[in-house]
């Protein structure tokens, strides 16, 4: 079933023990390991998500309408096009990026799906997402930012959220070899489209979020899927000549552990790995007091410290809870409230989510707190991307929100808490 790609990976192995003796050591784009990644992700911009736009789904007037896959799917070609190309260039453009920069940070996320790239027979998705990516990589250029250019959404779905383009019960991308070299091809695709311009893109994400959880059947094509991304991305030239471009992985809900020791130097060059720490996907976290939550971040400091590639956190955000309209899935409730299906009642949602003028100074005083812990303790790894720049309703998810009501400083250096974490 892999065969095809086992190969590669010997291959690439044969051009690494060349790479190993320092014949072309990586020269990448930014100082990582030695100077800390503080970002923000460009997201529900180029892969729609409903809870960060939730008018352009209510819009559609058609409460199957969950995800991007149906958004194309279920309303006539013309008109999805015409929402999302409206989309497309409002949401974001170079007054974001300026923006960004003004507020110190160096990286941008940009989270794309598979369907910008190609769409097979049957897959209904609007595409024209490329240009814009294209356009974003200018601007950051423009405004000194580094991109992270992130495969979000892999045919099949490697996850089966609405985030990966189609939410469905059980991820599919896995299971179907075609998937996984259809992937594959797409990101030698962006490898190449970016090759040399480090400067920029410094970092390739072959693919957010791979569902982990769901086992060793995922995990054992999650493994292979790296190793040939590791292929893909560090030799995007088709030959023997490495690129400077490094490989984010991201740990499938894995423990840092289970991925000790995986593509570490000297063999392997110019990898980082990504890991996603929220506090409000289980009925046990929302429950958390605010010192909890704040504890809780803390406690991350010495597995990310201690692990043994560069590592960032690239997606993470001051709420602390799942109250967001659609945060879980359009139609679907929240765990704070109850609303959540199985799930039972912590506190009303009302003034904890939606805009920031309904937040109480104390509860702005704790999103400062959190915020602060989470950064604080995330430098003890590579750095931090937060999720997300803006979204519609929910300030308490929006770094531009937060920054506009203070609970985010202008400056990510400039810590009004400095010794939370203790």
């Amino acid at each position: 079933m892999f065969r095809r790609a086992v190969s590669l990976s010997i291959l690439t192995l044969g051009l690494l023990s060349r790479v190993a003796l320092g014949d072309n050591p990586i020269n990448a784009g930014f100082p990582y390991g030695s100077q800390k990644v503080r970002g923000v992700n460009l997201g529900g911009w180029l892969v729609l998500e409903p809870w960060i736009t939730p008018s352009l789904f209510d819009n559609t007037g058609n409460a199957d309408i969950v995800d991007e896959w149906t958004f194309c799917q279920l309303q006539d070609h013309n008109t999805a096009m015409g929402v999302l190309t409206n989309h497309w260039n409002t949401w974001i453009t170079e007054a974001d990026f300026s923006a960004i920069a003004a507020a110190g940070l160096n990286h941008v996320r940009i989270p794309i799906g598979y369907w910008a790239f190609e769409t097979g027979p049957g897959e209904p998705y609007c595409t024209g997402q490329l240009p814009y990516l294209q356009k974003a990589v200018t601007w950051a250029g423009n405004h000194g930012l580094k991109v992270i250019v992130d495969l979000h959404g892999a045919p099949g779905s490697q996850n089966g959220f609405d985030n990966s383009g189609h939410r469905i019960s059980f991820p599919g991308w896995h299971s179907n070899s075609t998937n996984v070299a259809r992937t594959d091809a797409i990101i030698k695709r962006i490898a190449s489209m970016f090759a040399g311009q480090e400067n920029v893109v410094p970092i390739i994400a072959p693919l957010n979020e791979p569902a982990g959880f769901d086992g060793s059947d995922v995990l054992s094509v999650v493994r292979q899927y790296w190793y040939d991304s590791y292929g893909n991305i560090r030799f995007p030239y088709g030959t023997s000549q490495q690129g400077n471009t490094v490989v984010l992985l991201h740990d499938a809900f894995q423990p840092l552990s289970y991925w000790q020791g995986f593509q570490t130097a000297p063999n392997w060059q110019g990898v980082a790995m990504d890991t996603h720490i929220y506090q409000m996907f289980s009925q046990d976290e929302v429950s958390r007091s605010y010192q909890d939550h704040i504890s809780a971040a803390c406690a991350y400091g010495s597995s990310l410290s201690s692990f043994d590639l560069w590592i960032i956190v690239g997606e993470w955000t001051p709420a602390q809870t799942d109250c967001a309209k659609y945060l879980n899935g359009r139609g679907v409730g929240a765990r704070y409230d109850g609303s959540y299906p199985g799930s039972s009642w912590v506190g009303s949602c009302n003034g904890i989510t939606g805009s920031a003028s309904s937040f109480s100074a104390s509860y702005k005083t704790f999103l400062r707190q959190y915020w602060e812990a989470q950064v604080i303790t995330f430098e003890k790894g590579s750095g931090w991307i937060q999720w997300t720049w803006k979204a519609e309703s929910a300030d308490d998810w929006s770094y531009q929100a937060g920054l506009a009501n203070g609970w985010i400083p202008k400056n990510p250096t400039q810590l009004m808490y400095p010794s939370i974490c203790g």
